[in-house]
């Protein structure tokens, strides 16, 4: 018998319910981990919607719907922090349910903050049976444009007959049997985890083509653990292998990402890691980037992981000031570190962020872990007057005293001699990831333009011709531009081939055959996130609507950030 480990002993869950926004992850919710009181929704694929069960005494149990209206599903769904209550849902089936009733003639008034101080006879008095347990539907309004129950249909089915979906259905001729466990959150007397059993008839013909279901010719039945949260989902994933098609809820990405994962359904697998994205901006705190970061290692998906990794490079200010930050994976740090595509104010910013995690963190990372992190800093990109004040400014220098002087002696060779006169050394490497500049958005590097939608706009902006000390007096003008309609295209000379689209443009001639500029336009979504940042093309970079972007962003939110990225040819 094959038993699959629990999505638990991961320590991703997907919640019922989330503070703040109903769709999003927090990996760190436990069925052991429940206080005396709290609430969830259960049994319905929308996050929003469910059976109401309240915890107490260690236990899940439901609640009667005798008196119940929408002053008691009011007090719901604020606990459970929706921004308020569409219904009350009586006699709907919501699927097997155990376990106590704890509150029968509940009375409230719709302004209570949790259920339990509303009135009611005592804990677990009633008369009632599980067939009077009542449901509820909450909004799910948000200024997020992420948020609400957004349905995906993917269908990879190219020409497969549509008859595989009703054999399935119908059960005919099915020789093989899954039976799903999953955890209720309750105790049994004698201390083991209480389990629903879900039973689910297939065809071995079909899942053969998936070897982790073992469904060879001698075995019949496998049993599968999955958490509860996933539970609702394990049907409709099985249904997806006989149609190759799936409608796919943002709630349930990551349960499904995980089904397929671990039975090898990689096209599946793949999807969901796009759709990942569409989760990531929705989480201010970065508890949900981050376990999804780490969820992305334990599955090996190489794909979700880069795009998460990336989104956190890309938003590095917000992820440095978040909860999430003082905890961060050491292994994760060395990963952002590594990336050109890290968006920080400048590099002195960034080893200044380091230096701090470092010492909050001091007794946790070895010696040579904390040099390691410290060598992934551009010390030539730091500005020179920063170079300066570093012994003397810095928390880690008396500790790594070595390292820091052999990379500021590297530094300011790079600021005060010319790169060639550098690459006659056989020290240098001019390929050396520390003579390019990252996404650098302080001044004089970056020069932004608000949203102001079917306007098109611009502004001058004057940098240096290089980062190195020897060019700080050698400025180059610059014409930023966002063109939103033709005309404005057609009057300065441009052909834009899709609107709208950008200019990054020199106005004064430089040595093409010494300096290289990788310029890029970074798209601030509302001035919360950035969902894009993208390479200049011939001094252009075309947006061709929302599609384009990387993380989701209504089209009237997105402003743009112009960024001056000078490198050294090494010749």
């Amino acid at each position: 018998m094959l038993t699959l480990r629990n999505l638990c002993t991961l320590g991703i869950l997907l919640l019922p319910h989330v503070p703040g926004n109903a769709n999003r992850f927090d990996p760190f919710w436990r069925t052991t981990g429940q206080k005396e009181g709290d609430l969830r929704l259960f049994g319905s694929q929308s996050v929003s919607e469910g059976r109401v069960e309240v915890y107490h005494d260690g236990k899940w149990g439901t609640v009667c719907d005798d008196g119940w209206d929408m002053a008691e599903a009011q007090v719901v769904c604020r606990q459970l922090q929706f921004s308020g209550a569409k219904s009350v849902v009586i006699g709907k089936d919501y699927g097997q349910v155990s376990g106590p009733i704890w509150l029968d003639d509940i009375t409230c008034k719709g302004t209570e903050n949790h259920l339990f101080t509303c009135g009611f006879k005592g804990w677990g008095v009633t008369d009632c049976t599980h067939k009077e347990d009542v449901g509820i539907i909450c909004e799910t309004k948000s200024t997020n444009s992420t948020t609400g129950d957004s349905r995906h249909l993917l269908d990879h089915s190219f020409n497969l007959s549509g008859d595989l979906g009703k054999l399935f259905d119908r059960k005919n001729g099915s020789d093989f049997l899954i039976l799903v466990n999953s955890p209720t959150g309750n105790r049994r007397d004698d201390g083991t985890l209480e389990t629903v059993e879900t039973k689910i008839s297939a065809h071995k013909i079909i899942l053969s083509q998936f070897p982790l279901f073992n469904a060879s010719e001698d075995i019949s039945n496998i049993t599968v653990d999955v958490s509860q949260p996933c539970n609702p989902y394990f049907s409709s994933f099985i249904r997806y292998i006989y149609t190759r098609k799936i409608d796919v809820t943002l709630p349930s990405v990551q349960c499904y990402h995980w089904m397929a994962s671990r039975f090898g359904v990689k096209e599946l697998m793949e999807a969901m890691a796009r759709l990942f994205s569409i989760i990531l901006p929705d989480d201010p705190l970065f508890h949900t980037q981050v376990s999804i970061c780490k969820y992305a290692q334990e599955t090996e998906d190489l794909v979700l992981q880069e795009n998460c990794i990336q989104y956190l490079a890309w938003n590095f200010e917000n992820l440095k000031s978040s909860p999430a930050w003082a905890a961060l994976p050491v292994e994760l740090i060395g990963s952002i570190l590594a990336r050109s595509d890290l968006v920080v104010p400048d590099e002195y910013f960034l080893l200044q962020t380091v230096e701090s995690w470092i010492k909050e963190n001091d007794n946790s990372i070895s010696l040579e872990t904390q040099a390691d992190l410290l060598n992934r800093i551009r010390f030539p990109m730091i500005p020179a007057e920063k170079l300066y004040e570093l012994e003397s400014n810095s928390s880690l220098y008396g500790t790594h005293k070595s390292l820091y002087r052999d990379n500021m002696l590297k530094a300011f060779q790079f600021n005060i001699l010319l790169f060639s006169k550098l690459l006659s050394n056989p020290q240098f490497n001019g390929d050396d990831d520390d003579f390019r500049p990252r996404v650098y958005t302080a001044n004089p590097w970056s020069a932004s333009l608000g949203s102001a939608r079917g306007q098109s706009r611009g502004r001058a902006m004057y940098t240096p011709l290089h980062n190195s000390l020897i060019f700080k007096d050698n400025r180059i003008q610059w014409e930023a531009m966002v063109f939103t309609n033709r005309q404005e295209c057609s009057n300065r000379g441009v052909s834009c081939k899709s609107l709208p689209m950008t200019r990054l443009y020199p106005q004064n001639s430089y040595d093409r055959n010494k300096i290289l500029f990788r310029n890029q336009l970074l798209l601030m979504c509302g001035g919360k996130y950035i969902c894009q940042v993208q390479d200049f093309k011939l001094d252009l970079a075309y947006l061709g609507g929302n599609s384009t972007l990387a993380y989701p962003c209504p089209d009237d939110k997105l402003s743009y950030v112009f960024v001056v990225r000078p490198e050294y040819v090494a010749t």
